[in-house]
C-alpha cells in the first residue's frame, strides 16, 4: 500500500487525514450501527450477542463527528495557515478525545469478545464483525497518525 502513504507536509497531512479517515469513518459507522442493531434484534436470545453495541456505535457517530468537526474547522485550518503558537491547548483536547475513542474501542472489544464470532453467526453478524475489524484498524491508524506524526510537530518540546 505504498500508494497510500501520508504526505510529510503538515498542511497536506491534514487534508490527507480528512479525506482518508474522516470521510471513511462517516461512511463506516452508520452502516455498522445499523448492522449491530439488527444483529441484536434478531439474535437477542444468543448468549454471545453483543448487546449494547448498536447504541455504542450510534453514540460514537456523534462523538467522532464532534471531534472531526473540531479538527476540520479549528485545528486543521490553523495548521494549514502555519500558525504554531497556541496549538498546544487544542491538540491536548484532541488527544483527550482520542483517549475517549480508545475507551470506546475497548468497550467494542469487550462486547464482541474481541470480534469473536459464535459458530451460529449469520451473514449479517459476520459482516458486522468484518466491518468492525476494518473500522477499528482505520481508527487506530488515524489516531496514531495524528498523535505520533502530526501533533508532535506543533507541541512544545517539553510537553
Amino acid at each position: 500500500m505504498t500508494n497510500d502513504l501520508p504526505p510529510a507536509d503538515p498542511g497536506a497531512l491534514t487534508t490527507y487525514i480528512q479525506s482518508r479517515y474522516h470521510d471513511l469513518h462517516r461512511a463506516q459507522l452508520p452502516d455498522l450501527a445499523a448492522l449491530a442493531l439488527g444483529v441484536e434484534r434478531v439474535h437477542g436470545d444468543v448468549p454471545e450477542v453483543p448487546n449494547g453495541l448498536g447504541a455504542l456505535l450510534q453514540r460514537m457517530i456523534g462523538a467522532l463527528e464532534v471531534h472531526m468537526k473540531k479538527e476540520e474547522l479549528i485545528l486543521f485550518p490553523a495548521i494549514r495557515r502555519g500558525a504554531t503558537p497556541g496549538l498546544g491547548a487544542p491538540i491536548a483536547i484532541m488527544r483527550a478525545d482520542h483517549d475517549d475513542h480508545a475507551a470506546d474501542v475497548a468497550k467494542i472489544r469487550l462486547l464482541t469478545d474481541n470480534l469473536t464470532l459464535p459458530d451460529s453467526a449469520c451473514r449479517s453478524w459476520t459482516a458486522l464483525y468484518e466491518g468492525l475489524a476494518t473500522f477499528l484498524a482505520d481508527l487506530d491508524a488515524h489516531i496514531r497518525l495524528e498523535n505520533d506524526v502530526l501533533f508532535p510537530q506543533f507541541e512544545p518540546a517539553n510537553a
